[in-house]
């Protein structure tokens, strides 16, 4: 049963997508931005729990290895689409749209780099990951949107999610550059 643990913390983020959504617009504001940003807080813990698990019980599988990804990639699009829907303003709609399309272009690159043997030319870098850590927080911190004593919540979100487009653009370039020497 352990060894299933990472897989099962996996699936649990899936599962926290509805209840994400449905607690979001259940509860009156602003309990139900609150409370989506801890299940997307929690999601991030799993997220971090599920691959220390995976390497420290030595149970690394492939479909782990596919079905993290896509967890990651659902918990954050259903997220960003309940930050616009709340703040329907042009710049977070297109920073959104930015990071969403990302995805699933960059999903499709590394489908295609791998079909054709490559697919270790398109390995996730550093600006990735400093993307990734600034789009969790910044979506977060949307979600949450109320101030919380001195610290504006929304407004310091709303520019890490800027950043976070602007990573975004910038490692998508890079990626398709690093595919395009590799193809």
């Amino acid at each position: 049963m352990l060894r299933k643990l990472p897989t099962w913390l996996t699936w649990s983020r899936i599962a926290m997508i509805p209840l994400m959504v449905l607690l979001f617009y259940a509860l009156s504001a602003p309990w139900g931005g609150i409370v989506a940003a801890l299940i997307f807080a929690l999601a991030g813990l799993t997220d971090w729990l599920d691959g220390y698990l995976a390497r420290r019980l030595e149970v690394e599988s492939r479909f782990g290895a596919f079905l993290d990804p896509v967890a990651d990639k659902l918990i954050v699009a259903a997220a960003l689409v309940l930050v616009v829907h709340a703040d329907a303003g042009i710049g977070i709609a297109v920073a959104a749209i930015v990071i969403i399309g990302r995805e699933i272009a960059i999903s499709a690159l590394r489908e295609w780099m791998a079909e054709i043997g490559q697919r270790t030319s398109v390995a996730v870098s550093w600006v990735g990951k400093v993307k990734t850590t600034a789009q969790m927080v910044a979506i977060f911190l949307l979600l949450w949107a109320i101030p919380l004593g001195p610290i504006p919540m929304f407004a310091l979100g709303e520019w890490l999610l800027y950043l976070a487009a602007a990573l975004t653009l910038f490692s998508m370039i890079q990626y398709m550059l690093a595919a395009r020497r590799g193809a």
